[in-house]
């Protein structure tokens, strides 16, 4: 505890004696974490102007940090903090040169001058306990780069240090560790206030959708949500029908902090393996303008449709939704751009359209293997972002080979790590699709029998819930629109789809 009573320490640069090899401190400031904490224990309304960024650990002397926790203990129970309250909570042996901790507090707090630079004081120790952090990211990096085993690749610990900046980015400070369950109860009730607050009453945020919502609440922070189908079942449809709704509800909402985050809606980082970003803007257009995506292909359009299109791009050019078409990307690289986009212009929804299409951080001959990788990985990185990712899946085609062809989780294309890492696994399901297959089919049976249930399934969709974490599993019935591949509620008598005019 020298430094709490000297600040006499060599500066950068500077050599020990006897000729030694110059050397450098950590970055502190004793004397910033003193005046703070002298002028919270004699006016606790200090407390509150720093709270709300500054923790225990931000505190470079260890004394501090144990007096900064029991005085949050003390204000967070109502009880006010001072020399003589906290005292009895702090080791009464430990001594600070020649003073006692007791008589050490009297001090800071004789020696406190005003609150009024008490938020001053606590930006300088958190940028200080951020500069300590680099110091500790760079010296692992030299480290393991000095020290790497040979089969450890130079992408896994550019990955591992991107991963730890963006946390330090974000946070200021590592996390991990244990958490106490008070925290995790005021999440809760933070997370019920927000439903309560929100449109629609969601925890989770809105697909759009309604009757989907109903069942799932909303799409939930962290989790790893698999949408599957067969091909022509419209699994990407589904996809850029609840990417654009949730962009297009985006209302930004500032902190007091200075941060924002969404009031509703989100900023949607949309991973395209497949489709160029054209290609997938010309199906979001064709979807909302209802002129089909093939006319917009060929130029077959007349000028009242040319001026829906052109209206609809303009508001398209304005909504967070944001497009990487890289075909191939690996767990790493995703991981990477996905963090970045959080970090310049906020992340509130991914989804990679699909996940076959990815590769794992190391090749390997065992798809299975490879599959299980990436599916972890994605797993891990909605927790790290703390937003929800809906990644698309294929179906195997054993399907085709039943007579009910509604999906099941055995379907799952190399399917085990898939299941287990889901959090929420939907299949898009369109019976009219294989309805009309059969009415076209000469060699098909019992003609008026498919006809009819042509018929009965004309445009509409079934989402099968098949797991989910946090609800009950089940079924929610969507429109379909085939010409515009647009998802939308079904039509009732007191309800009509907008679309866009």
């Amino acid at each position: 505890m020298a430094d709490a009573q000297s600040n006499i320490v060599p500066g950068p640069g500077s050599e020990q004696s006897g000729g030694q090899s110059p050397y450098r401190t950590a970055p502190h400031n004793i004397e910033a974490e003193q005046a703070l904490l002298g002028a919270i224990l004699v006016n606790n309304a200090a407390y509150y102007r720093v709270s709300d960024f500054l923790e225990g650990e931000h505190f470079h002397e260890p004394l501090h940090r144990q007096v900064w926790k029991v005085i949050a203990d003390m204000m967070n129970a109502g009880k006010r903090a001072n020399p003589v309250t906290i005292k009895t909570f702090l080791p009464e042996e430990e001594k600070v040169g020649d003073m006692t901790v007791a008589q050490y507090l009297v001090r800071l707090a004789a020696e406190a001058t005003t609150i009024i630079n008490a938020e001053d004081y606590g930006r300088s120790i958190y940028d200080l306990a951020t500069r300590r952090n680099l110091i500790g990211i760079g010296e692992d990096m030299v480290n393991i780069a000095y020290d790497a085993p040979v089969d450890m690749a130079p992408n896994v610990q550019i990955e591992d240090a991107e991963r730890r900046l963006f946390e330090l980015a974000e946070t200021g400070s590592y996390g991990g560790g244990f958490d106490e369950f008070s925290e995790a109860v005021k999440n809760a009730i933070s997370m019920a206030a927000s439903a309560y607050e929100r449109d629609g009453n969601l925890s989770g945020i809105s697909t759009g959708l309604k009757v989907l919502d109903n069942r799932m609440g909303g799409l939930q922070n962290s989790d790893l949500v698999i949408l599957a189908g067969r091909p022509a079942m419209g699994k990407t449809s589904l996809a850029t029908n609840i990417a654009f709704n949730i962009a297009n509800a985006y209302e930004p909402q500032v902190l007091a902090d200075g941060t924002t985050k969404a009031a509703n809606g989100g900023v949607v980082g949309f991973f395209s393996l497949e489709m160029a970003s054209e290609q997938l803007a010309t199906r979001i257009i064709s979807e909302q303008t209802e002129v089909s995506s093939s006319k917009i292909r060929r130029g077959e359009i007349n000028e009242a449709e040319f001026e829906k299109l052109v209206g609809c791009s303009q508001i398209l050019s304005a909504i967070p939704l944001f497009i990487d078409e890289t075909g191939g990307i690996s767990v790493a690289q995703l991981a990477a751009r996905a963090r970045r986009l959080k970090r310049q212009r906020g992340l509130d929804v991914l989804v990679i359209d699909y996940i076959q299409l990815m590769t794992g951080n190391k090749r390997t001959d065992n798809r299975v293997q490879e599959l299980t990788e990436i599916t972890t990985g994605l797993k891990a990185l909605a927790k790290e972002l703390n937003v929800p990712i809906i990644a698309l899946s294929q179906l195997s085609r054993q399907v085709e080979s039943r007579e009910d062809k509604r999906p099941q989780l055995s379907d799952l294309r190399e399917s085990g790590s898939i299941e287990q890492d889901a959090d929420v696994v939907l299949f898009v399901y369109r019976d009219e699709y294989y309805a009309e297959r059969l009415i076209h089919d000469d060699d098909a049976k019992d003609y008026e029998k498919n006809l009819q249930r042509y018929e009965n399934s004309r445009g509409k969709a079934e989402i099968i819930i098949a797991k989910q974490r946090h609800g009950p599993t089940g079924m929610a019935e969507l429109s379909f629109q085939a010409q515009y591949t647009r998802f939308g509620d079904l039509i009732t008598d007191d309800h009509l789809p907008e679309a866009f005019e």
